[in-house]
């Protein structure tokens, strides 16, 4: 049995049935309620009374973060203030931050979705969990906090920063599981090894999110720390976390369809692309009374299926996000995700799970250059030469194949790159910089 098992194993017309019956409502609230969605509505021609299946989601108009932030702060709020019992924001580091706006049902709908995942990823009411995301404006930290507390698990607010206490309290609490970005977590294992500690450190459970993290990443977490990893999805401009998580199948992330109904289209045209197709994520959010949003263009590349998983949950799932497509890299012609470099690099284990990716711009061309790391027991190679340079061979020719263009690889001595406690900032662009 599963928390809220009635729900998570509804037939699929049963789902159906329920999300067109609350986005006919949604879409009235909107209108009624929003004055950023009745104008769209007026603009486009549409009327709530249009609503008649879930194929006519499709005349109503997108919603994007540009929409969010020309009506910052509280423009595309449903509710006066005095019903909005929490706020949180995005960090706004490439302009205004994107604000949220959550009414009592809203926080309680969101610990639901999140104790779902929660408990999918293998949380219970037995685990002491370690949140290592910063608290504050920021949504990953107080979702996870109240969707597992909600589950009846133990939670220790650890926020982030401080490494070396963190790993201290998991020896001493016993921690369990751990709530981090997939970059955070595979250096809190790398220091605890190094320090020595790891055996006294007994997680099963890694709860991932905020960033993506490929299979080859994933993999190379467990390797380093020996718990279980599993991923889950969200974005501040919908709640936060809570949207799709992975169960212990880990055959895609289960979206919790009476909350949100997804869409896949096609970035460029934005025509709704067939079940199964690979494209750009859509989603409505049916249930949020503080700050609804409909057809919210993420910009994450992914694909749904609707098929019943084997763990026995009937929730459609999504796969793990192939990149994003303000996120894409164009070089030279040739689309380039972050995520295809990723799964190359950890193909070998010579190379350990932190990389950086410099785009430059020279004779009027893109150009980039992979930095890569060794792993430490690999970290002699750089005093023989034939060994790195086979290395660097192998590893180039790899990024040829998927890539199809020639980049160039700088090959670093191990913690060599930055470590993030937050989000990795991967890529940088210097593209914009003289020469």
């Amino acid at each position: 049995m599963f928390f809220q098992n009635d729900i998570q194993t509804m037939s699929r017309s049963d789902i159906e049935s329920l999300q067109l019956d609350r986005l006919k409502k949604l879409v009235k609230y909107c209108y009624d309620n929003v004055p950023f969605y009745h104008k769209r509505f007026d603009e486009a021609g549409v009327s709530p009374d249009d609503i008649k299946s879930l194929k006519d989601i499709e005349r109503i108009p997108f919603t994007t973060k540009a929409d969010m932030r020309d009506n910052y702060p509280f423009g595309m709020f449903a509710v006066p203030n005095k019903k909005i019992v929490r706020i949180h924001a995005s960090s706004g580091t490439t302009g205004k931050p994107t604000v949220v706006g959550y009414t009592k049902n809203d926080l309680e709908a969101w610990s639901d979705c999140v104790a779902r995942i929660a408990e999918g990823a293998g949380a219970s009411d037995e685990s002491i969990v370690q949140i290592c995301f910063g608290y504050g404006l920021f949504t990953g930290a107080l979702g996870l906090h109240y969707g597992l507390e909600k589950l009846g698990a133990t939670i220790v607010p650890n926020s982030s920063g401080n490494t070396e206490k963190t790993l201290m309290l998991m020896q001493d609490f016993g921690t369990t599981a751990v709530v981090a970005t997939p970059s955070y977590a595979q250096y809190m294992g790398e220091l605890a090894k190094e320090k020595g500690i790891l055996k006294n450190i007994h997680l099963k459970h890694g709860i991932l999110g905020s960033e993506g993290c490929t299979i080859e990443m994933r993999n190379a977490i467990e390797a380093t720390t020996g718990m279980f990893v599993t991923d889950n999805y969200g974005m501040s401009e919908l709640g936060g976390p809570g949207v799709s998580g992975e169960c212990q199948e880990r055959d895609g992330l289960h979206i919790n369809e009476d909350h949100f109904l997804c869409e896949i289209i096609d970035p460029q045209t934005g025509e709704v692309l067939p079940a199964g197709s690979e494209g750009e994520l859509v989603v409505t959010t049916l249930t949020k009374e503080g700050m609804p949003v409909l057809r919210y263009r993420t910009r994450d590349i992914t694909r749904i299926t609707y098929e019943k998983c084997r763990c026995g949950r009937t929730f459609a799932r999504m796969a793990k996000t192939r990149g994003r497509s303000d996120d894409m890299l164009k070089i030279r012609g040739v689309n380039v995700f972050p995520s295809q470099i990723e799964s190359v690099l950890m193909g070998f284990p010579e190379i350990a799970p932190h990389y950086q990716l410099v785009l430059t711009r020279a004779n009027y061309a893109d150009h980039l250059e992979i930095k890569v790391e060794l792993n430490e027991e690999y970290s002699n190679m750089l005093d023989n030469y034939t060994q790195l340079e086979d290395l660097h061979n192998r590893v180039t020719h790899e990024l040829r194949v998927v890539l199809g263009i020639a980049t160039k690889l700088t090959i670093v001595d191990c913690k060599t790159l930055e470590r993030f406690q937050g989000k990795a900032k991967r890529i940088l662009d210097l593209r914009n910089q003289e020469s």
